[in-house]
């Protein structure tokens, strides 16, 4: 009876492992940079990412690991930092991912200092890429996850051109919305050094909404392209993840403070450019009205 609980017990591990993921490795620069192996103790692990206990989502939308994962904690000495010139990218690689419906979300954090030292919680992140619904309807459509998994379960990210050089975390999220009413956010985050980028020198004006950033790697977003993690997100009506923003952006709740997010257009709101251009045109975007996939 013992071996069998014991066979059971283990059985349902691998399958909840099996079942959803994260973040397993980045590659920066031709190098390859280990993610935090979850499940293990964080004792004699060296890594770019913060500390994640478990391969399940985060389903509360105001949980306070949501910014980077369970339990985002710094591995202290242990924890690394990847150099980064501005306009560079990064490749992300997942495990085999399990979930082909809904988007994926980047986001960075100046960390004002060592990112070490930095409590995530606490940080401004603003969002440097989303890719939604990418094709089709609704279940059957081709998402970003979709995407995602079909390029070797891997996403490549731009950092932003003309960002000031600096400590920053790179958060990437995906949403997983294949659960009716359940929202499935897996979030995790690595530790970059960017420096000045060499597109930087051929920076040009952006036509409209420059709001007064500059080019040559002094480009800081401010005001609306700002979050908080816990803070972006709430969840609205009937379960919905839902977070409303300016008077712009329709919600069951229009007082409440947020980010507008809606997880099936291109381009989505607010978000700090990776071009070298220093940023998209000032997009504002409307929260869904349509419930999850069931």
């Amino acid at each position: 009876m013992f071996v069998t609980a014991v066979l059971t017990t283990l059985a349902l591990a691998v399958t909840q492992v099996a079942a959803h993921g994260g973040v397993l490795s980045y590659q920066i620069n031709g190098q390859i940079y280990q993610g935090f192996k979850a499940y293990n103790t964080p004792v004699g692990q060296t890594s770019i990412q913060r500390e994640r206990d478990t391969y399940n989502p985060i389903t509360d939308p105001t949980d306070g690991s949501l910014a980077c994962n369970t339990n985002g904690a710094s591995l202290g000495s242990a924890q690394q930092s990847a150099t980064v010139a501005a306009g560079s990218k990064v490749v992300a690689y997942w495990n085999e991912w399990p979930h082909a419906l809904g988007p994926v979300m980047i986001y960075m954090a100046n960390c004002n200092g060592a990112c070490t030292s930095a409590t995530p919680s606490s940080l401004d992140w603003f969002k440097i890429e989303h890719s939604g619904l990418l094709s089709g309807s609704l279940p059957n459509g081709q998402w970003a996850q979709g995407q995602l998994i079909a390029n070797n379960n891997s996403w490549t990210t731009t950092i932003p051109a003309s960002l000031k050089a600096g400590e920053y975390f790179l958060r990437h999220e995906l949403l997983a919305i294949h659960t009716s009413n359940q929202p499935q956010f897996y979030p995790e985050c690595a530790q970059l050094k960017v420096t000045v980028g060499a597109m930087q020198t051929n920076f040009q004006f952006c036509p409209s909404h420059v709001e007064g950033w500059q080019g040559s790697g002094s480009a800081q977003p401010s005001g609306s392209y700002l979050v908080k993690f816990p803070g972006a997100y709430k969840m609205c009506a009937l379960s919905r993840v839902c977070c409303p923003a300016a008077s712009l952006t329709y919600s069951p709740n229009r007082s409440d403070p947020g980010v507008g997010i809606d997880v099936y257009s291109q381009p989505v709101s607010n978000i700090f450019a990776s071009s070298g251009l220093g940023l998209t045109s000032h997009y504002r975007t409307y929260p869904t009205t349509r419930s999850p996939v069931s």
